[in-house]
């Protein structure tokens, strides 16, 4: 499901949109499969139905904590780059959003971990113009590639408010004809 075109102002265009990574799903799939082969072991191994409840119950809870959760946190979670402004969303319940205009930009880079090299993600750190603290957005794939577009998207944006026509394009002060 993308990012709904009803939120966006005038004139504004979704340039590209991410999910986290993939590999923050590891975890709870580990988790949803270990904890189904134990419970199903302790389950058929307990002959005591009492223990066996507390087993199935204790198994919920442990997959509903560490693997649906997550697994949820994930599905939920957007990175929306648009030619104006980068927006992160979070939530099923309760929604958190975050957005940063490309004007208040001051740098963009990244760090990629040992196993981000392997992976292929890493994180993504805008520092801002304002007074807000800087956008830290963890586990975006192809991180490197997504720095250059955010970047360019950055001085497109840029060229756009000095009323440049390409993004070559410099508004400089007026020549004398000298």
């Amino acid at each position: 499901m993308g990012y709904p075109k009803k939120l966006l102002a005038d004139g504004e265009t979704i340039q590209f949109e991410l999910k986290p990574h993939w590999r923050a799903l590891f975890v709870p799939i580990l988790v949803l499969v270990i904890i189904v082969f134990l419970g199903t072991w302790l389950y058929f191994l307990t002959p005591n139905s009492i223990l066996r409840y507390v087993i199935l119950g204790v198994g919920v809870i442990i997959v509903a904590w560490w693997a649906a959760m997550p697994f949820l946190r994930w599905l939920t979670t957007q990175f929306v780059f648009t030619n104006r402004r980068v927006i992160v969303r979070r939530g099923l319940l309760t929604k958190e959003g975050r957005d940063m205009p490309l004007s208040k930009v001051n740098n963009v880079s990244f760090s990629v971990p040992f196993m981000g090299r392997i992976l292929n993600y890493g994180r993504l750190v805008i520092q801002s113009a304002g007074d807000d603290s800087d956008l830290d957005i963890d586990d975006v794939p192809n991180v490197e590639e997504i720095q250059r577009n955010v970047y360019s998207l950055f001085e497109q944006d840029d060229a756009r408010r000095r009323g440049a026509t390409g993004p070559g394009d410099s508004q400089g002060p007026p020549s004398d004809g000298i």
